[in-house]
């Protein structure tokens, strides 16, 4: 068993409560194009396969998200992206246990970084309003790689930047996207069960473990560590 040295960490639902931003851009574009808002429960399992799955379902109003309707969606998308500008952190929260969490990763010698679907243009922003940019030396976004989670590609790029090999990382996420992408990679994987993971019990996912906050998660990375250096 390889010593843990880097953890990769979710946005959406792992160290953020983005859904009422994300509901109110959703809403206001349905509201724009005619359709009446949706439920801000509905639209949190439209989350976690990007902006552009995210913007097809909360136009079709099913997690499904078929969509016909190529001018809808154009249209669609570019009102998403414009009321999402307007409100992204603004009712953002920090979910409790993550800064402490990060704090201790960050004091074992951990290195960090932020793997998310969410565009670069939106992610950035995001980290710096909810005080969260300054523990990711390394930000990988849904933009920065040619596939998207759950492939691996940018928890494997993650990896690179960060310069560990997928043994020594641990992908920590609240979704399938997050297990399968840190699983093809390589990595171990934690999953938290307060997040979103499209309406799916995380019990459900192919994990090394469930841990109920990022301190929880510093511990299990902690007695890894300690039988990585007993073996």
């Amino acid at each position: 068993m390889a010593r843990i040295e880097a953890v990769l960490l979710d946005l959406d639902g792992t160290l953020l409560d983005s859904i009422p931003d994300l509901a109110d851009a959703a809403n206001a574009m349905r509201v724009e194009l005619g359709l009446s808002p949706l439920r801000l429960d509905v639209v949190a399992t439209f989350v976690g396969k990007g902006v552009d799955n995210l913007v097809r379902r909360a136009l079709a109003g099913s997690l499904e998200g078929g969509l016909a309707d190529t001018d809808l969606y154009t249209r669609g998308r570019e009102a998403f992206f414009r009321h999402y500008h307007r409100v992204n952190g603004e009712k953002a929260v920090v979910f409790d246990g993550v800064v402490p969490g990060l704090i201790a990763m960050r004091d074992q010698g951990l290195k960090l970084a932020v793997v998310t679907n969410k565009p670069t243009e939106f992610t950035l922003p995001l980290l710096q309003r909810t005080g969260l940019a300054g523990f990711f030396p390394v930000v990988v976004c849904g933009d920065t790689c040619a596939r998207r989670k759950p492939d691996p590609d940018q928890v494997l790029h993650a990896c690179e930047q960060l310069g560990v090999t997928p043994d020594r990382a641990v992908t920590i996420g609240d979704s399938i996207n997050d297990a399968q992408a840190g699983r093809s990679a390589g990595t171990r994987v934690l999953a938290v069960p307060y997040g979103y993971n499209e309406g799916m019990d995380v019990r459900r996912l192919d994990v090394d473990g469930i841990v109920d906050t990022l301190v929880d998660a510093v511990r299990r990375i902690d007695e890894w560590n300690r039988e990585a250096h007993a073996a």
